[in-house]
């Protein structure tokens, strides 16, 4: 089923609110003309006996500024997120307000107690178990080793690994230990919580647990800095969004403008997977604005569970006028195979729009993918120009099951064995 919609939709009332009181709040942190350089030397040296050798070598370096007079403040229960593309600053910038790196000059400032959640395996040693190492860890975020041991059970039930409590972390595969650390940091109560890419490690069903921990904690008002590539999750969970690019803030804003800014950055204009050529944003007549997926009350998501109607949806707008654009999404898994492409054509003529004109495109369709998570690529083709624009993985969707086929797509069947 497609659906055009006209875009009307307005932001709630409880949206409303909510910006409202965190305006009237003070800043949990903030951040005033930080400044960081890197040196890289030209050559490195890892022996005294190399070193001694070549004395006046490797004396010179390159330097690299990750972070340029970086400005920025953060209200007190704020969800804030931070995007950019590989190299651009936002690790950077989320060590330095966890003080894993000092900062070359300007003024770093955190209330209350920080729990980081940055780099995989940080804080862990892998030769002790995963008993002794959520102890250790929960005792240097800041809880007392009573408080440790008693919330111990609800740490690894949350992490799903009761049967590998005394095996050695050195075993452990990355998503064990991702929903180890991970459970660990949202049980020590902290003030501001510092979420880096990390949880893309996990798998679908854990994701959608991380997800769930976020509303309580943003419904409980604590302070969230979110770093992520995944412009859904920005648009689902925060209140504003910052894009950084070089070092340099970019923009602070809306979570949807600073998506849409992210995607045309990161991504632009790329070939059209149904054939057409590719031309730059600016030549087309169409512009892709944003996509993502609703369930059947029409409520954005990022989760969902098999066999629950979906909706994949984009908003585009005409810059000229257009007769019978053809619409579309793709769906490709983690292996980065496409599993599913909804087409507008087949259900008819595409209609007529003028410039200035807005619409919603929705794909609605019962939700048989298999357990995994799918980045939804939306692209809009006009023939009369042989020409389209598309917008790679600018949303995506995590789909959880109740068992594992191995196959990409789990249809209704049904059973029987008979003699032959």
């Amino acid at each position: 089923m497609l659906a055009f919609l006209d875009l009307t939709a307005t932001a709630p009332h409880t949206a409303d609110e909510r910006q409202r009181a965190l305006q009237s709040k003070p800043p949990a942190i903030t951040v005033d003309g930080v400044n960081k350089c890197f040196r890289l030397p030209h050559q490195q040296f890892v022996t005294l006996k190399q070193r001694a050798l070549h004395p006046f070598q490797g004396r010179t370096y390159d330097e690299l500024h990750a972070l340029r007079d970086v400005t920025f403040e953060i209200a007190d229960g704020e969800f804030f997120g931070i995007v950019g593309r590989n190299g651009s600053g936002k690790s950077t910038l989320l060590k330095c307000l966890a003080s894993i790196y000092d900062i070359d000059s300007g003024r770093v400032s955190v209330a209350g107690r920080v729990s980081p959640f940055i780099e995989l395996g940080v804080g862990f040693n892998p030769e002790l178990t995963a008993r002794d190492n959520v102890i250790l860890n929960a005792i240097m975020l800041g809880l007392s080793r009573r408080e440790a041991r008693s919330r111990f059970d609800e740490i690894i039930a949350f992490a799903e690994l009761d049967e590998f409590v005394d095996l050695k972390l050195k075993n452990y595969s990355s998503g064990m230990a991702v929903r180890l650390g991970f459970a660990v940091a949202v049980q020590v109560d902290a003030d501001v919580l510092l979420v880096d890419e990390v949880l893309a490690v996990g798998d679908a069903a854990f994701q959608q647990k991380c997800f769930n921990e976020f509303d309580r904690m943003k419904a409980e008002g604590r302070t969230i800095v979110f770093v992520t590539h995944d412009m859904s999750s920005v648009e689902r969970f925060c209140d504003r969004a910052m894009l950084i690019e070089k070092g340099r803030i970019r923009n602070l804003g809306q979570p949807e403008e600073i998506s849409r800014q992210y995607s045309e950055l990161n991504f632009g204009a790329s070939a059209h997977s149904l054939g057409g050529a590719a031309a730059p944003a600016e030549a087309m007549p169409v512009r892709i604005l944003g996509a993502w997926c609703e369930d059947e009350q029409g409520e954005r998501i990022i989760t969902q569970q098999q066999g629950e109607r979906c909706r994949a949806c984009m908003e585009v707008e005409f810059t000229e006028t257009v007769n019978d654009p053809h619409f579309a999404v793709t769906f490709r898994n983690a292996a980065r195979h496409t599993i599913l492409v909804t087409r507008s054509e087949i259900h008819g003529p595409g209609g007529r729009y003028e410039a200035g004109d807005r619409r919603i495109v929705c794909f609605s369709f019962v939700n048989l993918l298999a357990s995994s998570r799918y980045e939804l690529t939306p692209s809009v083709s006009v023939p009369d120009l042989a020409a389209a624009a598309e917008v790679e993985d600018m949303a995506s969707l995590i789909v959880a099951a109740p068992h594992w086929s191995g196959g990409v797509a789990d249809l209704p069947h049904e059973l029987e064995v008979r003699r032959p």
